[in-house]
């Protein structure tokens, strides 16, 4: 990813982000040469709590502006589905005591990206009327759901509408290794079919 893109105000960021999604281009998907309408709007992690409070004004700045928005957060979408198995609780309890690739292990069946998790998701795209869907959450559900995993899997799902991840790390192409998302700036996934949303002009 372009570094100047760090250097801007998260701010400024988000003024492109309402002139990119508020544009009848993204909006219609032109553009996009038949690839699924996946966008990232990469963030540095430790810029977390500013980007929760700007998304949330973002919202309502383009519902404003009658673009309606369907917010999915990874990590209440998951707390929910625990507590519909009703081993929330029992999961609060067990983190305490075991390691992350040990819940994961524990929690893989319940939040399987393909069997629950997007299942879940399209649920909740069949109930709502919405223009635009956010995805946000990533960082707090990892390692258990992985970004590039949800984006393989609603590729069928989500294609008629545009969809935005709020990523933080970096969405990064090179030559030797193609496209990947790197987690805080660690965890590497190859996933080359979204487009870095700072890329796509109004």
């Amino acid at each position: 990813m372009n570094e100047s893109i760090f250097d801007r105000s998260p701010s400024e960021r988000f003024r492109h982000l309402f002139s990119v999604i508020s544009g009848p281009r993204f909006l219609k998907k032109l553009g996009l040469n038949n690839e699924v309408p996946f966008f990232i709007f990469p963030y540095r992690p430790e810029e977390n709590n500013e980007m929760i409070r700007l998304q949330n004004q973002l919202v309502n700045k383009l519902e404003q502006k009658g673009i309606r928005i369907l917010e999915i957060n990874l990590y209440d979408l998951a707390v929910e589905l625990l507590k519909q198995r009703e081993i929330w609780e029992q999961t609060r309890e067990i983190e305490k005591t075991v390691s992350k690739n040990e819940l994961k292990e524990l929690l893989q069946g319940v939040l399987d990206t393909k069997t629950h998790i997007i299942p879940a998701i399209a649920a909740r795209m069949a109930e709502a009327e919405f223009d635009v869907m956010f995805i946000s959450g990533v960082g707090e559900v990892f390692p258990y759901i992985r970004s590039h995993n949800i984006l393989n899997n609603l590729q069928s799902t989500a294609k008629d509408k545009p969809t935005l991840m709020f990523f933080p790390g970096e969405y990064t192409h090179s030559l030797e290794s193609g496209a990947s998302l790197n987690l805080f700036g660690i965890f590497h996934d190859g996933y080359y079919r979204a487009f870095n949303i700072f890329n796509c002009e109004p």
